[in-house]
């Protein structure tokens, strides 16, 4: 039979309806011609299957297993659908590189490492058998029975050769190990699981006491951060007293640190508007004592003994002690400053921070005496200026300066200017000769190792400087002369109940000039 000519049938005319399905017959749609590539494209195989399937399963809804899906679906028709499914698909990739790092970092070793705060996946959402219960369900830990014991009264369990008591060595050891999660969360003592570790009571106890140790200290250097200065920083307290001197218009600006030190912090500031009382010169230092007390432990021989401050001085109270040294050093540069001895001049005291005006030139400090290199004249005029201070700062200001080195001297417009004051006493003090004597010693042997032949050794010079006519051929039987009118000025004291104005002397000290 020809098919063409069968194709051509359907206009026959009418027939039973069994005709109408018979697979031999054509179809009553005419067919669409399409080319080669639509025939051969995947995209349009899936979409013939997909028409097949609804046609023959029309109840069913497909689910795609991937994250390669068609757009057909649904369910992820939405771009927030689709990134979550690549999210968790990224997520389970990474936990399984975090798996084989696992093993490989492992290996055999009893101490092994976990990434599980790292993963990204949860166990129980994961698919992997690895992952279907919780590790730290499942791990043993060494440090708890498996099943609780209770000790008996008694105080041991087992007969016999198998008897263990409550001191068991295994025992305890094992008890105090499980104690240490009890220490402070500051406190490391480092990761046990695995491990069998049995501490003896010697070693818990050190450790406990060492925990507590850790924390108390820890707890002070949290309050020393917050009430006290540090290196080159200051405390809250000390920046608002700053704040305030800037607000008021006192200063117009704070530029930096200059200078650190023990006992203090010197802060380089311009000077703001000066007022009807106050004069304030332009370039301003602020020193700033350090409220930390380990520096003023050992410096209360240097204000106890002093009658400005004997009635005011509390071993008991040393944040008052702090303070007193900040006014003392003001009472002590007012006085050199009246009588004309080139020092800093003060310009305001507030608790602990002391204004002064700044020795030096646009923002930069005038040199110290031991940094500075001076020719033969200089020197030679730098070391008659200091013997006429110190003889001014012990006969017009009553003071000895008791820390006088080529550390606390500057050198400035072509002269020498005195600093740090804060120590200084009256001579009368129970040990201001003693001060006297180890300034005089200092400055001696400054200025011979400078090559100034003028130099007078130490005890010429403290008879030079105090007027003192002590004849003693060495240096200790000097200094026991010292010792004994040290002596007869405190038993004076005690007696009459009153300083000696000055010491007993021939005259007037002799002013050398150049």
């Amino acid at each position: 039979m020809d098919p063409v000519g069968v194709a051509a049938a359907p206009d026959a005319g009418p027939g039973p309806a069994w005709q109408s399905k018979c697979p031999w017959g054509a179809p009553n749609t005419t067919s669409i011609s399409c080319s080669l590539a639509d025939v051969m494209s995947e995209q349009l195989a899936k979409e013939l299957q997909l028409e097949e399937e609804n046609a023959a399963f029309p109840e069913v809804v497909a689910v795609a297993e991937g994250p390669f899906i068609s757009g057909e679906n649904i369910d992820t028709s939405s771009d927030l659908m689709l990134a979550q499914m690549l999210q968790m698909e990224f997520d389970r990739e990474y936990d399984a590189q975090l798996r084989r790092e696992e093993k490989k970092i492992n290996g055999d070793s009893k101490v092994s490492i976990s990434f599980e705060n790292y993963r990204k996946v949860h166990p129980y959402d994961s698919d992997s058998s690895e992952d279907g219960v919780d590790w730290q369900d499942t791990r043993h830990d060494p440090y708890r029975a498996d099943k609780p014991t209770t000790t008996p009264r008694k105080g041991f369990i087992g007969k016999g050769k198998d008897i263990t008591t409550k001191h068991d060595e295994v025992v305890c050891g094992r008890k105090n190990t499980a104690r240490m999660e009890n220490f402070a969360p500051e406190f490391q003592v480092g990761d046990g699981i695995g491990m069998d570790l049995k501490l003896s009571n010697q070693v818990f106890n050190a450790l406990k006491q060492h925990a507590y140790s850790e924390e108390r200290r820890s707890a002070r250097l949290h309050e020393k951060k917050e009430h006290s200065t540090a290196e080159k920083a200051v405390d809250p307290k000390t920046r608002l007293l700053l704040y305030k001197m800037v607000n008021a218009g006192m200063l117009e600006t704070i530029t930096g640190c200059i200078s650190t030190g023990k006992e203090s912090v010197v802060f380089h500031a311009y000077g703001g508007n000066a007022t009807e009382d106050k004069v304030i010169p332009p370039e301003c230092a602020i020193k700033v004592f350090k409220t930390t007390l380990n520096e003023f432990k050992n410096r209360d021989k240097y204000i106890k003994d002093d009658y400005r401050f004997k009635d005011r001085f509390s071993k008991l109270n040393p944040r008052k002690i702090i303070r007193m040294w900040a006014e003392k050093e003001m009472h002590n540069l007012t006085r050199m400053h009246n009588a004309g001895i080139p020092c800093p001049q003060v310009v305001m005291l507030k608790k602990h921070v002391l204004v002064m005006s700044f020795i030096g030139q646009d923002q930069v400090p005038a040199p110290k005496l031991k940094d500075v290199t001076l020719s033969s004249e200089d020197m030679k005029k730098a070391y008659y200026q200091i013997l006429n201070m110190m003889q001014q700062l012990y006969k017009e200001c009553n003071l000895v300066h008791a820390d006088l080195s080529e550390y606390n001297m500057l050198w400035h417009d072509g002269k020498v200017w005195l600093i740090d004051v804060s120590q200084s006493v009256e001579p009368t003090h129970p040990h201001g000769l003693e001060f006297l004597f180890r300034d005089c010693r200092n400055v001696s042997q400054f200025f011979q190792k400078g090559g100034v032949a003028e130099a007078l050794n130490e005890r010429e010079l403290f008879n030079a400087v105090s007027g003192l006519n002590i004849t003693a051929d060495n240096e200790v039987d000097f200094q026991a002369e010292i010792e004994a009118l040290e002596k007869m000025n405190e038993d004076h004291v005690q007696n009459h109940g009153k300083k000696l104005s000055m010491f007993s002397s021939d005259g007037d000290p002799p002013i050398y000039d150049e």
